[in-house]
């Protein structure tokens, strides 16, 4: 595993060092949890824009369109 360094405000690191104790954990679990549930968030809000994108893409959504109706005769079969 590798080290980090950082520097962090004291208000913040008062805040991680109670929350840790509150816990029982160590601070460096706590702060690998919530960069992991962090970048999870951002990785869905990219998602979500994505997905917004192509909603407004005619282009796509007349992709998507011929391939349900693929779909449905096939349905039908």
């Amino acid at each position: 595993m590798a080290t980090f360094t950082s520097t962090l405000p004291d208000d913040l690191l008062n805040v991680l060092a109670e929350k840790a104790k509150a816990l029982s954990i160590p601070k460096n679990k706590l702060i690998e949890k919530a960069l992991r549930i962090y970048l999870d968030q951002l990785n869905r809000a990219a998602y979500v824009k994505s997905y917004k994108l192509l909603a407004e893409d005619t282009d796509i959504l007349k992709i998507a369109e011929e391939g349900m109706e693929d779909y449905m005769m096939d349905l039908d079969v």
